[in-house]
Parts: C-alpha cells; structure tokens; sequence
C-alpha cells in the first residue's frame, strides 16, 4: 500500500481483524486434543506464562506445569534479586501511577544473585514439573552457567527484539548459533515479528522461536520506540518460515510460539489458527488469585534504567487458576475457562487436534 509517493507498506492485520471460519463437519468439544510438543516435553495445554514477575513465581509455575502448561520464571526479577520478594510485590500492587515507574526501577536496581538463580530453578524442579527460565540477550553469557549448572530443562532467550546478527561496537554480542550448539537444553528465543527474521533464528538451532515482542496489556513499544508489527500477520509470516526451514533443513521442525497480545481465549484461538504452536500469555494469568502481582500486570520493559517501553497496570483478578484454565466462567468476557473455550472452537471449526487446526479458514475484517 501506498504511505505517501516515497514509502509503501505492507497490511498487516491484528488479531480482533480476523475471525475463524466454522465448518461443516462439527466435533464433540471433550474429544479434541489441545496437546502440544516440544523437543522431548509434551505438554496437555498450549499455555506458556509469560516470564513476568506478576505473572510468574517459583509456586504459580509449578501450579500451572501440575495443569499441564508450562511456566517460565524471569531470571532476571524479583525473584533472583531478593531472598524474600513478597513484601515488595505487595509493595509494587499498592503504588500510585504516577510513582510506580520511578518505584520499579529502584527496586529492580538491585543486583541479581547467582546463588538464587538456582535455588528458584531447584524449587521448580524439585515438584516434578518442567523447569523453564528466561534470561535476555545481554546477560545470557553472564548467568548462563548458572542456570544450566542448576539443571532447566528449557531455556528461554527473550527480549523485546532479538535478531541472529546482533552488531555491536560496545561489546562482543552472543553468538546465538554457537551458544545453542554448545548447550545440551532446548532454547526457546525471539521475539522476532518477520519471515526473514525468524528463518535466521532457526538457523541457529532454536527449538522454537518467540513471535511478537512480549507485549500486550502492560507494553508501550509501540508508542515509545513505533516498534510494532500486528499478531496475526507476524504470527502468519514465522510459521510461513516454519514450513520453508522445514524444508531446507530436511525435516526439522521449529516451534512458533505466539507471545504477548492475547487478553483473552478469542485471542488465543485466533493465534493458534494464524499458525502457532502454542501461545505466551501474560495478562490472562495474571487475573489469577494466585498470580503474584495481585490484580497488576507489569514485564521487564516496565523498570528498564534508562527507556522504560511498559508501565504497571491494572487487570484485577477474576478467579483462581483452575477456573480461568478450565472453568466453570463466571463472565462472557473470554476471561475465564480459557482451555474450554479454545476447544470448543476446534470443535466448532471441525478440528481434532493443533496441528490441523492451523489450517482452519479465517477470514478478515479490517475495519473491526
């Protein structure tokens, strides 16, 4: 499309642009798989927590791994930087507006501790569930023994863009297709919004790849950086990248993992549809009675030292985990029984597992 007679640009859609188109043939809601797979982990649910500390403790990611999902704790929070974080997460839930930007970077001033890098890794693995954390680009090579060393089983590499060819005159950037070779963990990293963009990511060897920037209800990317590429196109574009790899490479399949966006189970269906594999979610967790944050949903841009790209927001808290997983809902928002509501449009579009469903029709409707 035309911007203006020197610039084009592509239309992109978001994903309350979309809608997923019913079938002739209709299933039984109970009988449609939402499983998912992901090196040797399978998991009963394509739910991954966002690692954001109002979203993701030691407690609530083996709460949701014992559900079925999987839970990724921030290595670079609260968590690994106080012995007892609780009192400032009730602290951070209690602020005023105005001041809880200039309050999160004052708390998350404080240096990140190696020695509660595994213990909280530990605390997760010690309940039987799979062990996932995140650490950024910039400090991957710094904690990273620390997390191996404490035994993850996923490692997650996510910031707000992350690219295969990082250039840098500052310092040496990571070599991300040497590092994950050297590991003997899966990786899970991005995000990246592009086909060109994801295709380098899975040349380095990545389990899956991250679509989007993390950002949904508490990110403002894209009014602070004008960063921003729609879900349901960026989505569509890595899994077109998916397939091409998948080719290129002989049969290797990367996971594309949908990431920030989603408020609700509509979302998440319609992202699924678009082409991933499973979805990150944060705002809907944090509804959570259980969530850490107390009703506040807030990531790591929120308390960055120089740009903060998020703030702390409100989302309040609507059930316990069990029922905005599996219900019953008490409210027709798409808040609740959010595992309900996506099987039940596999069943309504006539599919019987993720895999197929990613073929579903959609249709789009621009002017939503």
């Amino acid at each position: 499309m035309e911007i203006g007679l020197g610039k084009n640009g592509r239309r992109a859609y978001e994903l309350d642009e979309i809608g997923i188109v019913p079938a002739r043939r209709t299933r039984d809601p109970e009988e449609v798989s939402i499983a998912w797979q992901i090196d040797a982990y399978r998991f009963e649910m394509p739910l991954v927590a966002s690692p954001m500390d109002s979203v993701s403790s030691p407690r609530t990611a083996v709460a949701l791994g014992r559900h079925g999902g999987l839970g990724v704790l921030d290595l670079e929070g609260l968590w690994t930087r106080y012995e007892d974080p609780e009192p400032l997460l009730a602290e951070i839930s209690e602020l005023d507006d105005e001041a809880a930007t200039e309050r999160l970077q004052a708390i998350y001033a404080a240096p990140i501790k190696e020695e509660l890098i595994g213990r909280r890794i530990e605390e997760i693995r010690s309940s039987g569930v799979v062990a996932a954390a995140r650490l950024s680009p910039q400090r991957t090579a710094q904690y990273h023994k620390a997390v191996l060393d404490a035994g993850v089983d996923l490692f997650v590499i996510r910031g707000t863009t992350v690219s295969a060819e990082h250039v840098s005159g500052r310092a040496e950037p990571l070599n991300l297709k040497q590092f994950i070779y050297d590991l003997d963990v899966p990786v899970v990293v991005g995000g990246c919004a592009t086909y060109t963009a994801a295709l380098h990511l899975m040349r380095t060897g990545a389990a899956g790849v991250l679509v989007g920037f993390g950002g949904g209800a508490g990110h403002t990317t894209r009014s602070v950086l004008g960063v921003a590429v729609p879900m349901a196109s960026a989505v569509g574009d890595v899994a077109a990248a998916r397939r091409d790899y998948l080719d290129e490479s002989g049969g290797r399949y990367v996971h594309v993992i949908a990431d920030g966006g989603m408020t609700g189970s509509g979302d998440i269906a319609k992202a699924l549809a678009c082409g991933a594999d499973a979805v990150m979610v944060g705002s809907p967790l944090a509804r959570a009675a259980e969530a850490p944050g107390g009703g506040y949903h807030w990531g790591s841009e929120a308390h960055h030292g120089e740009l903060p790209r998020g703030e702390r927001v409100q989302v309040g808290t609507v059930g316990d985990l069990e029922a905005i997983l599996n219900g019953p809902a008490h409210a027709g928002d798409g808040s609740m029984n959010l595992l309900g509501a996506l099987r039940r449009t596999m069943a309504t579009a006539g599919y019987s597992d993720l895999k197929e469903f990613q073929r579903v029709e959609v249709v789009v409707n621009p002017h939503r």
